[in-house]
């Protein structure tokens, strides 16, 4: 049984949230938890609070406990991107864009497939 929870246009670089997302992927869930706590870049902020919702997912409408719970993946994907404009010299512009992403994680049952 599969549980997922979103975070959909969190307003932070997907390149920023996938270095914390890989760091943590391969942790059992307890650990991941932890360390989330911890790390000291601004996506494991938007990862803790997801994963948070994918386990009280599990254990609110599934009725699974959280000891049993493993991560099956996570995914950082891009989101909607705003087109901005840095002034340049001589009038003109200097177009960037204001990256978001979305997180999705998809939590398991330990020994399910």
């Amino acid at each position: 049984m599969e549980i997922t929870a979103f975070t959909k246009q969190a307003r932070i670089s997907p390149r920023k949230v996938r270095l914390v997302a890989d760091t943590v992927r391969s942790m059992p869930l307890d650990q991941a938890l932890d360390s989330l706590k911890v790390i000291r870049k601004r996506g494991a902020s938007i990862l803790h609070k997801t994963l948070e919702s994918a386990v009280a997912n599990a254990v609110n409408n599934k009725n699974i406990d959280k000891a049993t719970l493993q991560i099956l993946k996570i995914e950082v994907t891009d989101g909607p991107a705003m087109k901005r404009y840095h002034a340049s010299t001589r009038g003109r512009i200097h177009p960037y864009k204001r990256r978001s992403s979305n997180v999705r994680i998809v939590l398991t049952q330990k020994g399910a497939k």
